[in-house]
């Protein structure tokens, strides 16, 4: 990865921050559970 600088507001940073508190939760379990039925019907092919 590379070490890029990269000048935010504080707005900005929030913004990023909440974005990445509901990636974490809220899409991460959503993706999970499509993962789980993909399994069951024995389809994980992507």
């Amino acid at each position: 990865m590379s070490e890029k600088e990269v000048i935010l507001t504080r707005g900005g940073l929030q913004k990023l921050e909440e974005e990445l508190e509901f990636l974490k939760s809220i899409k991460r379990k959503e993706v999970a559970e499509r993962i789980k039925q993909a399994i069951e019907f024995g389809d994980i092919s992507e």
